[in-house]
């Protein structure tokens, strides 16, 4: 059965280096990223469908330790520039497949749930493979830096605030003790999509994650990897679908 899935999604999808190109605009520069469309595909159909419901447009970095990871996708300033929650999806499944070594995004979740995330994701600012790799069943890393890491860079230098809350090590750019929260985010403008080319990934190598994984269950057996290659062969048939009117639509 695993073979014959297999050969189908080969027929719908002739090449496995599906990605999706996408700029983060922030307020402290553009970053573009690829999306590893073939190897996290429900990972990466969860990214889009908040960014083509523009819930990523006007949130902002509310996360940052240094030598670590910028997370943002949680927050976003209001019509009244008030900070409200995003409104979030269904959890998706754990992808843990490529290390969240320095220059990849990698998806955020609650502790002791591998399959509980759903809008928050963050860049790993090192080689953290040692501790993201293995905790909580590994965090799902669905996209790699290809320009602009220097703007990531610059956003983990901006000195993270305890402000409480959720906000115990948030980035606030040339703030000063006393003074309006709001207008001293880093902000994510919008994301957008750049380009749905099914071969925008091919001169990428991202490393894989060593972390072990059962034989029996979980990411590694049969059926897991059935469901994977029906989930992927419908994610390509929609991309095929879908890919002139994005490039349109941007």
């Amino acid at each position: 059965m695993i073979r014959h899935l297999i050969a189908t999604t080969l027929l719908l999808c002739p090449t496995l280096a599906l990605a999706t190109s996408v700029q983060f605009q922030t307020n402290m520069g553009d970053i573009e990223v690829e999306l590893f469309d073939s190897a996290t595909p429900e990972t990466v159909a969860n990214f889009l469908a908040y960014v083509e419901d523009d819930s990523y447009n006007n949130t902002f970095f509310h996360r940052s330790v240094p030598g670590f990871i910028v997370q943002g996708g949680g927050f976003y300033l209001n019509d009244e520039q008030k900070i409200a929650p995003i409104a979030s999806k269904p959890n998706v499944s754990n992808e843990p497949v490529y290390a969240n070594v320095r220059g990849t995004i990698a998806m955020a979740k609650k502790g002791g749930n591998p399959d509980s995330a759903t809008n928050q994701w963050f860049f790993n600012l090192a080689d953290n493979t040692g501790n993201l790799d293995n905790q909580n069943g590994g965090f799902t890393v669905f996209g790699q830096v290809t320009q602009g890491m220097a703007i990531v860079d610059a956003i983990a230098a901006v000195p993270p605030s305890n402000q409480g809350g959720d906000f115990t090590g948030i980035p606030l750019k040339d703030w000063t003790a006393g003074s309006n929260v709001t207008e001293h985010l880093i902000i994510v403008e919008s994301i957008v999509v750049l380009n749905a080319d099914p071969d925008s990934a091919a001169n990428l190598n991202p490393k894989t994650t060593t972390r072990t994984r059962s034989s029996s269950g979980g990411s590694g057996s049969p059926l897991y990897l059935a469901v994977l290659l029906m989930a992927f062969a419908a994610r390509c048939v929609f991309k095929n679908m879908h890919a002139r009117k994005r490039r349109f639509k941007v």
